[in-house]
């Protein structure tokens, strides 16, 4: 049985990471600063859920362990400095410690959930240390993935407002208004969660943007195929 680690899998689209491994029989693992999510349904209870703090890898390197690959899942669009939540922080600094984590353990392949695009409204920075976080994973002794989805939507989406995630589903539904927006054209967290665990057991595309992801995270797309590293 193959093992899957979720980094943040408590999260929007960690959690859907999650529940479609455990539906295919893997062995699936999570650590997140909160843990287990308040989930009542039956897949959340075969995870192994565990409230770490990601920048002390020495409270969560043992979970690392007998992993076959990592999905880093972690990110933020809204900062809070004075507690030392910022983008160059999150977005770059601790995909860079989770990965040389899995680096160091032997994982065969590090899945980074990225983004082609900031936010409205939100600081140049938010991309500058997504971008840091790309160029330092693709060093490593490892299979190394990037996704750039543009803005995801969905159910229970903690960073959007109703009205905005509304609106998300809507120009992504519109073929005309989708198809304009490019790479910032938004996408379900199903899709995203999809591409992300495909590519995760098989890493045959280094770098996938917004169309390789919708075609991934395809419901009826099988796993595999694509350019070689």
């Amino acid at each position: 049985m193959s093992t899957l680690l979720v980094v943040g899998g408590s999260g929007f689209i960690g959690r859907e990471i999650c529940r479609l491994a455990v539906r295919d029989g893997r062995d699936v693992r999570s650590i997140s600063r909160g843990g287990r999510p308040p989930l009542d349904a039956p897949w959340a209870d075969a995870v192994s859920w565990t409230s770490a703090d990601l920048f002390r890898p020495n409270g969560w390197r043992d979970r690392l362990d007998g992993v076959d690959a990592v999905v880093h899942a972690v990110g933020i669009i809204r900062e809070t400095p004075a507690a030392g939540i910022t983008f160059e922080r999150l977005n770059g600094d601790g995909t860079i410690i989770a990965a040389l984590e899995a680096e160091r353990a032997g994982v065969d392949t590090f899945v980074f959930l990225s983004s082609s695009v900031k936010p409205p409204g939100v600081r140049s920075a938010y991309l500058t240390a997504k971008r840091r976080a790309e160029a330092a994973i693709a060093g490593l002794d490892l299979d190394d993935v990037t996704l750039r989805p543009g803005p995801v939507y969905g159910t229970g989406q903690p960073h959007f407002s109703p009205p905005v995630n509304a609106a998300l589903r809507l120009a992504d539904s519109v073929p005309l208004i989708a198809d304009r927006l490019g790479e910032a054209r938004p996408l379900p967290v199903d899709t995203v969660a999809r591409a992300a665990y495909r590519t995760a057991f098989d890493p045959a595309e280094s770098l996938l943007d917004v169309a390789d992801v919708r075609r991934l995270g395809d419901p009826v797309e099988s796993s595999g195929g694509g350019t070689s590293k």
